[in-house]
């Protein structure tokens, strides 16, 4: 079974190469985006492959922060796109 995780976990970076180059020449700023994205939730499946592999349960904080993070950041992004700015100062509440 460790040997399935190693695999998967090779899998897993070699795809955020790819990502990275997406990221890096993507032909518009929404494709960076996604790859921005994908590239978080793939950092956040290194870090579970590696807890498996090590079996411990304290890589799980960092698992749900840097889920967290990856969720606000693609929220913002998205809102940016979207309107143009991230925070409304204009809201009429």
């Amino acid at each position: 079974m460790i040997l399935f995780f190693w695999i998967s976990l090779i899998l897993v970076s070699l795809s955020v190469i790819g990502l990275l180059i997406r990221l890096i020449k993507g032909p518009s700023v929404p494709d960076r985006v996604v790859a921005l994205d994908a590239i978080g939730i793939s950092l956040v499946s290194i870090v579970a492959l590696l807890s498996l592999i090590f079996e411990t349960e304290f890589f799980l904080e960092v698992i749900l922060l840097m889920s967290i993070l990856a969720f606000i950041g693609t929220a913002a992004f998205a809102k940016f796109l979207e309107r143009g700015e991230v925070f409304d100062r204009n809201s009429d509440r």
